[in-house]
C-alpha cells in the first residue's frame, strides 16, 4: 500500500496493547500515530512489572523499541490525551484520524469507600508499584509505611507488595486480608516463592482450620486449599527479614481506625461466611466485627479506567458496543454511547481500557493485536484518505500551540543509552532517572 492510500489512525497509550496493536496496524498498511502519556513506552511492562523482575523487563524494552521503528509508526511521548490534556479525542477525529484505539490501560484508582481512607498510611498499591517503579510523579513521593501493614486482596498484586514490605523494607508484619477463603486466593505460585519463606505456617494452619467448616459445606476442600498456598515453598528464596507473613480470611474491611494527625491505628473488618451462587462463590457478612491491630493499609483491589479521559464508563469500565460490528473471537473492541444508544463510529478500545486488571504482558498483548483486527475491519468498510498530509499538518500544530516537549522514538533511544550507561558506570542491575524534567535534559 502506497503512502498515499494509507490509513491514518491513531494510538493512545503506549503500554504491551498499543504497541503491539501499532505494529499490528503498520504492517496491515495504516499510517500510525502512537501517543503516550509517559516519556517512555512500555506502559506497565515498563512500570508494573515488580522493578527486580530485570531479564524480564530488558527483553521487554528491546522488543518494544524494535517495534517502534516499524515503517509507519511516529512515536509521541509525554502527550496527553483527555479533556483537559494537550489534545482531546474530538480534537483528533476532526483532524481527519479514520479510527482511534485507546489502551491507555486502568489508570484510576478503585477503593472501597471506607470512613479512613483519607488518612496517612492509607495507600493504593498502584501508586506504590508505579512508585518503586520510579514512574513519574509517583517516584518522588514519600510513602510512610509503618510497622504492621494490612494488605487487602490476594492477588498477584498483593503479592508484589507483600515483596516489597517484607524483603525491601522489612516490616514486623505483613497480612493479606481476604473477604472469601483459603480456595479462592489469585496470585501463583510463582509469585509465592519470594517471600513463602516468612509464611508463618503454625498460623496458616489455624486459618484453614477455621474457614474449613464453611469451606466444605460449599465442596471447597482444605487440605488443597493449603497445598496450593505453600506451593511456592519448594523453590522458595531465602528470607532476608524476620517479617511475619499471615492471611486473614474470611474478613471484610469495614472502617479504617485513625485520625487525619496520627494516622492509621487499625483496620476494622467484617468476619464472613461463604455462599454458593450460580456456580459461583460469594462472601456474606455475619455482622460479627473485629479490629486487626495495623499502622498501615494497602488497597490491592484492581483498578478502574479514568473517567476524566473523555469515553462513556459504567461500572468502572468504558462502554463496549453490546452487539459489535466488528467483533474478534466474539468479543467486542468498540466503544458504545448508552446515552445515544449507539457506538462511537471509529472509536476502539483494547488491552486493560477493554477490561480492567486482566491478565499480564502476553495477554495484553494479545488483546492490542485483537482490537487492532477489529480496527481493520472497521477501517475496510470506507475509502481511504487521498492524502493526509493535510491532517498530520494540523496535528502537529495542535502539538506545537500546547507547548508541550514532544517525545520521538529518537529520544527513546537517547534515554536508553543514558541510563544503561549510567548502570554501568555505578555497578548498578538498572538505573532509572526519576523525574520527567531529569529526562527531557538528557534529551534536550
Amino acid at each position: 500500500m502506497t503512502d498515499q492510500n494509507q490509513y491514518l489512525v491513531a494510538v493512545i497509550g503506549a503500554g504491551p496493547a498499543g504497541i503491539y496493536a501499532a505494529r499490528q496496524l503498520a504492517e496491515a498498511g495504516a499510517k500510525v500515530v502512537l501517543l503516550n502519556r509517559d516519556i517512555k513506552p512500555g506502559g506497565l511492562a515498563e512500570y508494573g512489572i515488580y522493578y527486580e523482575k530485570f531479564k524480564m523487563k530488558h527483553g521487554l524494552r528491546k522488543q518494544f523499541r524494535q517495534i517502534l521503528e516499524t515503517p509507519g509508526i511516529s512515536y509521541y511521548g509525554n502527550v496527553m490525551v483527555s479533556k483537559d490534556g494537550n489534545l482531546t479525542l474530538e480534537e483528533l477525529r476532526a483532524m481527519g484520524f479514520q479510527a482511534v484505539m485507546v489502551s491507555v490501560g486502568a489508570q484510576g484508582t478503585k477503593w472501597l469507600g471506607l470512613s479512613g481512607e483519607e488518612y496517612k498510611g492509607v495507600y493504593h498499591a498502584k501508586d506504590i508499584v508505579y512508585h518503586y517503579n520510579k514512574l513519574p510523579p509517583f517516584s518522588t513521593r514519600e510513602f510512610a509505611i509503618g510497622k504492621r501493614v494490612a494488605m487487602v486482596g490476594v492477588g498477584n498484586v498483593m503479592m508484589d507488595i507483600a515483596h516489597w514490605v517484607i524483603r525491601d523494607l522489612k516490616v514486623d508484619e505483613a497480612i493479606a486480608v481476604a473477604r472469601r477463603g483459603p480456595a479462592e486466593v489469585k496470585f501463583s505460585k510463582k509469585e509465592m516463592e519470594g517471600i513463602a519463606r516468612n509464611l508463618d505456617l503454625e498460623a496458616l494452619d489455624e486459618e484453614i482450620k477455621r474457614a474449613a467448616p464453611i469451606m466444605t459445606s460449599i465442596g471447597q476442600e482444605p487440605d488443597a486449599a493449603r497445598e496450593y498456598i505453600l506451593s511456592g515453598m519448594a523453590k522458595a528464596d531465602e528470607p532476608v527479614s524476620d517479617t511475619r507473613f499471615l492471611f486473614d480470611f474470611l474478613a471484610s474491611p469495614t472502617r479504617i481506625l485513625g485520625d487525619m494527625q496520627a494516622g492509621v491505628c487499625g483496620l476494622e473488618v467484617e468476619d464472613t461466611t461463604l455462599v454458593a451462587k450460580n456456580g459461583d462463590t460469594k462472601a456474606k457478612g455475619l455482622g460479627t466485627r473485629r479490629v486487626l491491630d495495623v499502622d498501615t493499609v494497602i488497597f490491592c483491589i484492581g483498578d478502574k479506567v479514568d473517567e476524566t479521559f473523555g469515553l462513556p464508563v459504567q461500572w468502572n469500565e468504558f462502554v463496549k458496543n453490546p452487539e459489535p460490528s466488528y467483533p474478534v473471537g466474539g468479543i467486542s473492541y468498540e466503544v458504545f454511547d448508552p446515552e445515544a444508544g449507539k457506538p462511537l463510529e471509529g472509536i476502539f478500545v483494547a488491552g486493560w481500557s477493554r477490561e480492567a486488571s486482566s491478565g499480564l504482558v502476553g495477554i495484553a498483548r494479545k488483546d492490542g493485536e485483537n482490537g487492532a483486527q477489529a480496527m481493520l475491519q472497521y477501517l475496510q468498510t470506507s475509502p481511504p484518505p487521498a492524502d493526509h498530509s493535510k491532517s498530520l499538518a494540523d496535528f502537529e500544530k495542535a502539538l506545537k500551540r500546547s507547548g508541550q516537549r514532544v517525545i520521538t522514538k529518537e529520544d527513546v533511544v537517547k534515554l536508553a543509552e543514558f541510563e544503561q550507561a549510567e548502570a554501568e558506570r555505578l555497578g548498578l542491575e538498572e538505573f532509572k532517572l526519576k523525574t520527567n524534567e531529569e529526562m527531557l535534559a538528557v534529551v534536550q
